[in-house]
């Protein structure tokens, strides 16, 4: 089945109704994917995102050969990707001969980074984010390249406006953001010098029913636990909507590489978000901290004049959540952390 706006489900039951939900393709999907020839290759497909990824494309071209590309530390990871047809190859990305072994598909998605944690390690998540993006540019040559980004390696910007757009030169607090620029301009480099064609694809807070943005509001708003509001307004897109805007971009690459933000193009106060869970729950949210007038926002209309709106809108998000929370179902346990104005992770 199709993913479309008519026929999302009012709630989602369990796990496996997720996955399968976050795998199912659209027809734009099916008909980009169509426009560029060749295998896909994911990057770093382990973490929270790119076991979907790599499902939704599979389920998007079944003739193509998919591989996902990590180290498997949780092995379960590889086992959910071979159930879907996505073949696994282990590798470690710090070691160039190993990145060098690898197949030369014609269609990459690099997705290998770190984040949570980040301060703890500083010269290891300088190695991941911009170390590793060098090794596999210099690899990868004659491949598209989409390459996540984020959307913290803006400046904040006021939360009346719309948002940063891709021209606004990047100047993030924070090493882990810092680190995210020297990833982009490693791919900015030697796409320029190879003539790669690619994306710089700043994605800011994907979610599924698990993490997020809304999960974690949702939850504080359950459990009675304070709200900063500090960061007042935030903006996210469903994790589906946001691997398929992803593997679209294999047919919008440019040469050299660019960014695009992808995000939702609602800007959301965390305020009001905590009141509409309140209502649902029939609790009053605890808020705690002042509103500044800046956040991480970014303005997404590239995205959507390529892509069109995202297929899951912001109410049907907060629906699922609701839901979601209310049942104690799972959570990988991992705050997104949106509150943060330091950049320190």
């Amino acid at each position: 089945m199709l993913l479309t706006r008519q026929n999302l489900p009012k709630t989602i039951a369990d796990i496996a109704a997720l996955d399968d939900l976050l795998c199912r393709p659209s027809q734009a999907l099916i008909d980009d994917l169509t426009k560029v020839n060749g295998d896909i290759m994911i990057l770093g497909v382990a973490g929270k995102m790119g076991p979907t990824l790599a499902g939704l494309a599979k389920a998007a071209v079944p003739d193509r050969r998919v591989i996902g590309v990590a180290r498997f530390s949780d092995a379960s990871v590889k086992d959910w990707l071979g159930a879907r047809g996505v073949e696994t190859i282990n590798c470690d990305l710090m070691d160039e001969t190993a990145i060098q072994a690898l197949p030369k598909a014609p269609n990459i998605v690099f997705m290998a980074g770190r984040k949570f944690g980040a301060e703890g390690d500083l010269s290891l998540t300088w190695a991941m984010n911009a170390h590793v993006p060098a090794l596999v540019a210099q690899a990868f040559p004659s491949s598209r390249i989409v390459a996540f980004s984020t959307g913290c390696i803006y400046p904040f910007v006021p939360v009346d406006g719309k948002g940063s757009t891709e021209d606004m030169a990047p100047n993030p607090p924070g090493e882990y953001a810092q680190s995210c620029v020297g990833r982009e301009r490693m791919f900015e480099y030697f796409s320029r010098k190879f003539s790669t064609p690619g994306r710089l694809f700043r994605l800011n807070y994907a979610i599924d029913m698990r993490y997020g943005v809304l999960h974690d509001i949702a939850t504080k708003v359950l459990t009675g636990t304070p709200i900063d509001v500090s960061i007042s307004h935030v903006n996210f897109i469903w994790q589906g909507d946001a691997s398929s805007q992803a593997l679209r971009c294999l047919a919008h690459c440019t040469a050299p590489t660019s960014p695009i933000n992808v995000s939702g193009h609602e800007i959301l106060a965390v305020r009001d978000l905590a009141a509409r869970f309140g209502a649902r729950f029939g609790r009053a949210p605890v808020l705690t901290g002042n509103e500044e007038p800046t956040a991480w926002l970014t303005d997404t209309s590239k995205a959507v004049e390529l892509f069109g709106l995202p297929v899951v809108d912001t109410e049907q998000l907060i629906a699922w959540t609701a839901d979601w929370v209310s049942r104690a179902m799972p959570s990988l346990g991992k705050p997104t952390k949106y509150e943060v104005r330091d950049g320190r992770y």
